[in-house]
């Protein structure tokens, strides 16, 4: 979701990688690569894999121990019964006992699920991907005539982040209660000067997303958290996800924290280190935080077993042709066979294979979701605690984290995890 950047710091980076595309793509160290690269093809067979939960788990543990309230891992390489793992920080029992069937925020996630509903509709004849926005908003978006759907959905279109704006900041931090519609979101990012002319460039803009909800809502006459219902989550049976319409939960639930004004790192601004919640230990329980300011571009519920079988259903067609979803565009000019956006969905190269998937991060949750080119292997990595690595303040917790999805990524992918230290 990347909602806490201040703009001096967006400004040095202003077309910035995903932060799991940075950490995934930098984090194996060069002989781990040499090993990898160097194995033989029977060295990857299920054998060599038996001791991998075992990895996983102390790789996890290792993450709270640097400081991580909670660690949620499901990885499945699609040969097997699926790694689950749940570790905790002890002062956070009190709470609530983590469990891996258990429901989080997904943050930015949501926008492949919102794509996804942009393309079945573009399937039914209802949308075009080159519809400009002033078809369906017409008025709402300044040169809407020249931005498209497509543009929306991979981040060229231009347009301000609204998470940039002072003025959701007290939702983001748990202190204002307002309701957040699309419009209202779409709003408040086109008060401010695009970055580029759309198509130009690529840079990570909620407000597409924002955009893109209310073409939604409009052509359908339908909610956003309808259309979740009834054309994805039913119809797969993904019962722990729901487009969030308040800050309740449906059912067991993942707290979130993030250290109090006491305990965040110094990299922390100012205005970003009081935060609404209970208070213990050093932190705040953030997991009462209305997620309704990230809207289209962050506002789902769900689980690590509903993505498994969203991301699955997804990449093999079941869903939409997966192919619409694939035609990316470079996130950095300077690589243009590099990292890559297409609708709604992120790639790229790792030394155990490529993958595809989104992360998500609003306080309290930082969540990466990856899967191969088939939705057979699906991984996830949740932390339940994100400004450590929203204003990458905590170098000891992310080498912790990076490690961890290096060997999430390779798990899946059913190679050998490189040597982690």
């Amino acid at each position: 979701m990347y909602p806490c950047d201040v703009p001096s710091r967006r400004a040095a980076r202003p077309a910035r990688r995903p932060r799991w595309l940075r950490a995934l793509t930098a984090s194996v160290p060069a002989a781990g690569l040499a090993v990898v690269a160097a194995l033989p093809a029977a060295a990857t067979s299920r054998p060599a894999l038996d001791g991998t939960p075992a990895l996983l788990q102390r790789l996890a543990r290792k993450v709270v121990a640097a400081g991580a309230p909670g660690v949620l891992v499901r990885v499945d390489d699609g040969r097997g019964r699926p790694v689950e793992i749940a570790e905790q920080a002890a002062w956070t029992r009190r709470d609530h006992v983590l469990k891996a069937g258990d429901e989080f925020r997904m943050g930015s996630n949501t926008k492949t699920m919102v794509a996804v509903l942009v393309l079945q509709l573009v399937a039914e004849g209802r949308l075009a991907l080159t519809d400009p926005v002033d078809k369906w908003l017409p008025g709402q978006v300044p040169g809407g005539g020249a931005i498209t759907l497509r543009m929306l959905l991979n981040h060229t279109s231009g347009l301000y982040d609204y998470t940039e704006d002072p003025a959701v900041r007290p939702s983001l931090l748990g202190k204002d209660r307002r309701r957040w519609t699309p419009a209202k979101l779409l709003a408040l990012g086109v008060k401010h000067a695009p970055l580029f002319a759309p198509g130009a460039k690529w840079s990570y803009s909620n407000t597409g997303y924002a955009a893109i909800g209310a073409v939604l809502e409009r052509v359908t006459g339908t909610s956003l958290a309808a259309l979740v219902r009834d054309r994805i989550a039913r119809p797969l049976g993904l019962g722990r996800t729901y487009y969030a319409t308040g800050p309740a939960w449906r059912g067991p639930y993942a707290r979130g924290y993030e250290p109090d004004a006491a305990h965040q790192p110094p990299a922390v601004p100012a205005a970003f280190r009081r935060l609404a919640g209970p208070r213990h230990d050093g932190h705040v329980d953030v997991s009462g935080h209305d997620p309704g300011w990230g809207g289209p571009a962050g506002a789902v519920v769900s689980s690590t077993r509903d993505w498994a079988r969203f991301h699955a259903a997804l990449m093999s067609g079941r869903l939409l042709p997966a192919a619409q979803l694939r035609t990316t565009v470079p996130m950095d000019p300077r690589q243009p066979d590099g990292p890559g956006y297409g609708l709604g969905i992120q790639t790229a190269a790792h030394p155990c294979g490529t993958f595809w998937g989104h992360d998500g991060g609003m306080p309290g949750y930082l969540t990466t979701n990856l899967t191969d080119r088939t939705g057979g292997r699906t991984a996830t990595v949740l932390v339940a605690s994100e400004f450590w690595a929203e204003f990458e303040a905590d170098p000891k917790l992310a080498k912790a984290v990076q490690a961890l999805q290096t060997a999430v990524t390779c798990t899946m992918f059913g190679k050998p995890v490189p040597d982690a230290g």
